[in-house]
């Protein structure tokens, strides 16, 4: 059975996890801004160290058009100071190990790789609008290259 899907219109599910300083953090804490959560299976993996890097060389970007950007992973806390710690990453990273947000996002579930079928992270990106509404659901994305195609959604041309 598929798992349920988010889209553009609904309301983001709330969710509080803990940052990689083991502060708890909530959705709800950035209402009234807008909200990029980018979900990937693993911290300190190739695939997601680019994709956190791309984000992390484009924060500038998002906050001066009041843009907050919130990394989410089934890592433990440790695991993602490190990973922050290691690439300068200077935005909260999110541990959910009991996928608390990564199921009501559709972001857990069925995967191919190689052919085998496994339930694991569907890498994923949601926009979140200043009143708690997605304005893009993401699925399947691509690590290399996907932040260029968020700038082109959020950001005005140059």
């Amino acid at each position: 059975m598929p798992e349920r899907r988010l889209a553009a219109g609904d309301h983001a599910p709330e969710f509080t996890l803990r940052d990689q300083h083991g502060e708890a953090v909530s959705l709800s804490d950035f209402r009234g801004r807008t909200v990029v959560l980018f979900v990937y299976p693993q911290a300190m993996t190739p695939a997601c160290t680019t994709e956190a890097c791309e984000f992390r060389d484009s924060t500038a970007d998002f906050a001066r058009a009041g843009i907050e950007v919130l990394g989410i992973s089934p890592d433990d806390v440790d695991k993602l100071a490190r990973f922050a710690e290691r690439d300068g990453l200077d935005y909260p990273l999110l541990s959910d190990p009991e996928h608390a947000m990564l199921e009501p996002y559709g972001a857990w579930g069925e995967k191919q790789n190689y052919g085998r079928t496994y339930v694991g992270v569907i890498r994923s990106t949601f926009v979140v609008g200043p009143d708690g509404v997605l304005l893009h659901a993401l699925y399947n994305v691509k690590a290399t290259g996907h932040v260029g195609r968020v700038r082109k959604l959020l950001l005005p041309a140059a």
